[in-house]
Formats: structure tokens, sequence, C-alpha cells
């Protein structure tokens, strides 16, 4: 599929979609767990300039620090779950399949490919969204 704005074959509109939402669900658990570290550290020994410049793995020792001190492992394993999901998607490869429709491939660490599917995203938009429940639930509300 083309575009006006763009002469490079793209997937379709609705796969598309779905990865535009991937990454706004995701940013904004990011800024959740930012808010969550920021919150409940002590001594306001985090800082936001400095946070938002790691990366969202670079954050496990800082939310282990406030948030998991708190509350247990919970929010800490579905964020690591959904960072590697991420990643994935992120570091992904434009491919064409048989039916010559764009589509994105990564591939795992063993060396296994594999087709990043509208199942993949809507699972990847699933687990963000019982990640937000979770810290909204840390919140209080």
């Amino acid at each position: 599929m083309y575009e006006e704005y763009s002469r490079q074959s793209l997937p379709s509109r609705k796969y598309r979609e779905l990865l535009g939402s991937a990454i706004c669900v995701f940013n904004s658990n990011n800024a959740f767990i930012f808010e969550k570290i920021l919150r409940n550290g002590e001594d306001n020994r985090f800082v936001w300039y400095e946070l938002i410049d790691k990366t969202s793995g670079e954050l496990s020792q800082p939310i282990k620090e406030t948030i998991t001190k708190l509350s247990g492992t919970k929010i800490t394993s579905r964020f690591s779950e959904v960072i590697e999901m991420r990643n994935k998607i992120i570091h992904s490869f434009q491919t064409t399949d048989g039916d010559g429709k764009q589509t994105l491939a990564t591939k795992r660490k063993n060396g296994e490919q594999f087709i990043i599917t509208e199942d993949y995203l809507y699972n990847f938009i699933k687990k963000n969204e019982e990640l937000s429940a979770l810290l909204h639930e840390f919140r209080g509300y």
C-alpha cells in the first residue's frame, strides 16, 4: 500500500493504526511508571530530567527501589514483559508476505524469526491495559 506522503510501500492502514496504538499505550504506561517512581522515591532521589533520558529497561533499579519495594513484583514483571514485546516491535524489519502485503517481522534471541501479527499487537495493547490497571491500583484510584 502506498500513501501520498510516502513512495515507500506500507502495511495496511489497520496494521499501522495498531502499531500507533501500541506505541501510544506503552508510552502512556512509561510516563505512569515515571510518576510512580517520583512519587514513591525517598528523599527526592529520582529526578524527572534524569529518568526521561533512560531507556525503559534502565528503569529497573528505580522501579525496584520504589514500586516493587512497596507493592511486590506484579508491576515490575508486567512492565518487563511489555518492554520485551515493545522492543520486538521497535527493532523489527519490514517484510513482504506471500500475498504481497507489507508487515513487520522480528526475531528472538535464539534466531527464530516471526511476523508481528495483528494478534501480537492486540496482545501487546491488552498487556499494557493490564499494566495500566495495576498502576492505577498502586496509585490508589
